[in-house]
């Protein structure tokens, strides 16, 4: 099994249209796949409790179907940073007990590929002591890291792989999903905004998601390479799960 760990440059960077689009394109190569959501806020209420929308396109994209509760076991109804959602739900999230339940996961559910998506970027708070990025660090997870592409995204797609290397992790790919159109609209600019990312970010490109009429990962999912992914060792394998 091969499992990492998926981040973003910021809010809305397009981290959930890239995860669920990467666990596409290898249901398309017959592979078993699961996504994972582990915390989401701004979710609604069902007839079967809350449910999140990303944690569903995550959940749509997992080969065989996972149960929602494993695809998501924390959801909170305002769609505010986590940690605050957590506590008005007067809930305690640490990485003890979401690690917990990441490593039965990963140790019961075996998949070809999975993919754990964070919320917000690498340093979104869990508590006031800890991170979504000690979620990777305490599984020992590659990371792939999803650059929203607009304006700004250099400085913040640089910053996050260094300090992803400097808290001890490896960064395996990036993905550049184009989320301001008029960011890309100038052809020469656009590609050569993406020739330095590609020259500066220590790992493979698997692809740029243009912006989409249709952000569904069947859509999506023809842009990527899951090459350098499948390739890849899978470090947790090496934590006593």
């Amino acid at each position: 099994m091969t499992a990492y760990f998926v981040t973003g440059t910021d809010t809305d960077a397009g981290k959930t249209l890239a995860t669920s689009a990467l666990l596409c394109a290898a249901r398309e190569r017959k592979l078993s796949t699961l996504g994972l959501k582990p915390i989401a806020s701004g979710s609604r209420m069902t007839p079967d409790g809350l449910r999140n929308g990303d944690a569903l396109a995550l959940q749509a994209q997992s080969t065989p179907l996972a149960e929602y509760a494993t695809v998501n076991p924390w959801a909170f109804a305002p769609a505010i940073a986590p940690h605050l959602a957590a506590q008005e739900a007067g809930v305690d999230l640490s990485i003890d007990s979401i690690a917990a339940i990441l490593r039965d996961t990963l140790s019961n559910t075996s998949r070809d590929l999975t993919l754990i998506e964070g919320a917000g970027g690498w340093r979104v708070p869990l508590n006031a002591d800890e991170d979504f990025s000690d979620i990777p660090r305490a599984l020992q997870l590659p990371v792939i890291l999803v650059v929203g592409l607009k304006l700004g995204c250099l400085n913040h797609a640089r910053l996050t792989a260094e300090v992803i290397s400097s808290d001890g992790l490896t960064l395996v790919g990036w993905v550049g999903s184009v989320v301001d159109p008029e960011f890309a609209a100038d052809h020469m600019r656009f590609e050569a905004n993406i020739a330095l990312l590609k020259n500066t970010l220590a790992a493979p490109c698997l692809g740029i998601i243009p912006h989409l009429a249709i952000a569904e990962a069947a859509h999506a999912q023809p842009y990527l390479s899951l090459a350098p992914l499948l390739n890849a060792p899978s470090p947790h394998q090496e934590v006593a799960l």
